[in-house]
C-alpha cells in the first residue's frame, strides 16, 4: 500500500476515533446528570410490578451490594438510551460523505424513524406489556406463595423485554433496507405474508415471557409494522436509471 493510499485511511480512522469519543463523552455526561436520581429511576421502572404486588409484598435484594449497583446499572442503560439520537447523529456524520446525494435524502429519514420506533417499542413494553404480564404472573401464583422479586433479576427481565420490543419495532426500517439493497422486494414480501406472520408468532413465543398476552402483544405490532414497512419500501427500491446521475453528483461532491 502506497503512502498516498494510507493517508485517507488514517484520516478516516482518526475521524472515527473522534466521533466514538464524542459518543462516550455524551453518555458519560448524561450518566453524571442522572446518577443522583438512580433510585428514583429504578422505582419508575419497577412501578409496573410494585403496583401489582399483593399487600404486604415487596421487592428484595439477595445480594448485599445489589441495592447500590442495580440502580446504577439501570441508570447507565438509561443514559445510553437517551444518548441514542446523538450517537446516531455521529454515525450519520461519519458515513454521509461516502453516500450519493439521493442516498443522503433517503438515509436521514431512516435514522430519525429508527430512533423514534425504538423509543416507541420501549414505551409500548412499559405501558402495555408490563402491566398485563405482571398481572398474569402474580394472579396465577399458588395461594401460599409469597411474591418477593429480587431487584437484580427484575432488572434483567425488564431490560430484556425493553431490548426485544425496541428492536422489534425496527421492522419497517429493516424491511426498507432489505428492499433498498435489492435483497428482496415489497411484492415478494407480500406474497410470503402468511409464512412471515406464522414466523413472527413463533419468534414471539420464544423471546417473550411464557404467557399468551406478551406473545400476542409482540406479534401483533410486528405484523402491523411489517405492513407499514412493505408500503414505504416502494419508495426505497434501487433505481437503475439513477446510476449515471448519482456518479456525476458524487464526483461533483468530491470536487467541492
Amino acid at each position: 500500500m502506497t503512502e498516498d493510499a494510507t493517508q485517507p485511511l488514517i484520516g478516516h480512522l482518526i475521524e472515527l476515533r473522534t466521533r466514538l469519543l464524542r459518543c462516550i463523552i455524551c453518555i458519560l455526561l448524561v450518566l453524571a446528570c442522572l446518577l443522583y436520581f438512580s433510585n428514583d429511576i429504578y422505582y419508575i421502572v419497577a412501578n409496573p410490578l410494585i403496583s401489582q404486588l399483593p399487600q404486604g409484598s415487596s421487592m428484595i435484594a439477595t445480594d448485599i451490594a445489589a441495592p447500590f449497583f442495580t440502580p446504577i446499572k439501570l441508570t447507565t442503560v438509561v443514559a445510553i438510551f437517551i444518548s441514542i439520537p446523538y450517537v446516531l447523529y455521529q454515525i450519520w456524520g461519519f458515513i454521509a460523505p461516502a453516500l450519493y446525494q439521493h442516498e443522503r435524502r433517503l438515509v436521514m429519514p431512516l435514522i430519525v424513524s429508527s430512533t423514534i420506533l425504538f423509543y416507541m417499542g420501549i414505551a409500548f413494553a412499559y405501558f402495555v406489556v408490563f402491566p398485563l404480564a405482571f398481572y398474569f404472573f402474580i394472579h396465577t401464583a399458588p395461594v401460599d406463595v409469597a411474591i418477593n422479586t429480587d431487584i437484580t433479576k427484575y432488572l434483567d427481565f425488564v431490560m430484556t423485554l425493553f431490548v426485544v420490543f425496541g428492536f422489534a419495532f425496527e421492522v419497517p426500517v429493516a424491511i426498507i433496507l432489505l428492499c433498498w439493497t435489492g435483497i428482496t422486494t415489497p411484492k415478494s414480501l407480500r406474497k410470503k405474508r402468511p409464512y412471515i406472520i406464522v414466523g413472527v408468532f413463533a419468534v414471539a413465543m420464544f423471546v417473550t415471557p411464557p404467557d399468551v398476552f406478551s406473545q400476542i402483544l409482540l406479534a401483533v405490532p410486528i405484523c402491523f409494522l411489517f405492513e407499514i414497512g412493505t408500503f414505504f419500501a416502494r419508495f426505497y427500491q434501487p433505481r437503475q436509471n439513477d446510476n449515471i446521475e448519482d456518479d456525476d453528483s458524487h464526483e461533483s461532491d468530491k470536487e467541492t
